[in-house]
């Protein structure tokens, strides 16, 4: 065991704080990594304050990890020290169940465990994340960074990429194809630019007039404002495919009005209750989908990585010390961000 300097919420009303913590000795498929960068999620905040009332305290919050292999396990076969590569929202499953065997450890029927707050498979001890100088994860759940990548930039793709990229790649979002994005934060801005980069005419849906041009310029073909009456029915039966970042109730009826015969609305934000309630009529006159996805598995994250490489695709990110984080929490609950916070993890070294 070896002690680390990480940042925990010690309750659900505490501030996060500087805390020591152990990580384990290297087992033979380990992979030792000092970490360089740490994006800010919202669900770090969910957890931290335990909104989904399942957090294990303390909470050391952070999955989308970019750092340098320090150690290996004797086992371990594609990466040496020295290696830039990252951690996203897992890193184990079960690796038996016919999810895992299907490349889908995210939907493992046995449970993923998840970067942080997830329980150990081989011990039983609680996951630390990414706010953390060290971390020591399982071979097969880390992945490899391409060298095109800015890797600040690049850290939040493990979890924003990654839960935008896999449902366009699983419902085959192509060339041609029209897709709306509704919403326009961390989730949204990563959407618009799969969707660009895999050949889709993409629309922005938003509340606010003043991202049309925010929209525009980070590659949205066109903009609507989703509360004038007027923009939304002249939509109507226009899209393939609806990608919902909204991470708060809204009312799914006026956009699915907007999806054409055999059109999917795809939600990846919210994970509460659906208010209001939608009308059947709405699917079944048009045989529309609704339809949920999470992250991908690891297979498809390092795809999804070598494909951001490919195209040049990064997250839009501002950086800041550990030592601002409540700061930070404070403006992501308000939306004062542009689009993700990413943490230099040498700010905790040195403090």
């Amino acid at each position: 065991m070896s002690v680390t300097k990480a940042y925990a919420a010690q309750t659900a009303t505490s501030k996060m704080a500087p805390l020591n913590i152990q990580r384990r000795t290297l087992r033979p498929d380990d992979v030792a990594i000092d970490i360089l960068y740490c994006g800010v999620c919202h669900s770090d905040i969910h957890q931290a304050e335990n909104d989904w009332g399942n957090s294990i305290y303390p909470v050391v919050p952070g999955h989308e990890i970019i750092g340098r292999v320090t150690s290996i396990g004797p086992n371990v076969t594609q990466y040496k020290v020295g290696d830039i590569v990252g951690v996203g929202c897992m890193v184990d499953s079960c690796c038996s169940c016919s999810s895992c065997h299907a490349g889908l450890e995210q939907y493992c029927e046995n449970g993923m465990v998840g970067t942080y707050n997830g329980k150990d498979y081989y011990d039983g001890t609680l996951t630390s994340g990414g706010y953390s100088e060290h971390i020591v994860v399982r071979e097969a759940f880390v992945l490899s960074i391409p060298d095109t990548l800015d890797i600040k930039a690049a850290a939040p793709l493990l979890c924003a990429g990654i839960t935008t990229y896999s449902p366009l790649k699983h419902y085959g979002v192509k060339a041609g194809d029209k897709v709306g994005i509704l919403g326009m934060g961390g989730l949204g801005h990563m959407g618009v630019k799969y969707a660009k980069a895999l050949g889709a005419e993409v629309t922005v849906f938003t509340r606010s007039q003043s991202k049309v041009a925010e929209a525009k310029l980070l590659g949205a073909d066109h903009v609507i404002v989703s509360t004038d009456a007027d923009q939304m029915a002249a939509a109507t039966l226009t899209f393939n495919f609806l990608l919902d970042t909204i991470p708060v109730a809204h009312d799914f009826n006026p956009y699915l009005n907007c999806l054409k015969v055999d059109g999917a609305h795809i939600i990846v934000g919210l994970v509460t209750g659906i208010d209001p309630p939608i009308w059947g009529a709405s699917l079944i006159t048009k045989r529309r989908i609704l339809a949920g996805s999470m992250i991908g598995g690891i297979a498809e994250t390092q795809e999804m990585l070598n494909f951001s490489a490919e195209h040049g695709i990064n997250c839009e990110v501002e950086m800041l010390d550990i030592q601002n984080i409540n700061v930070a929490y404070e403006r992501m609950k308000k939306g004062d961000v542009k689009y993700r916070f990413v943490i230099d993890m040498n700010s905790l070294k040195k403090s």
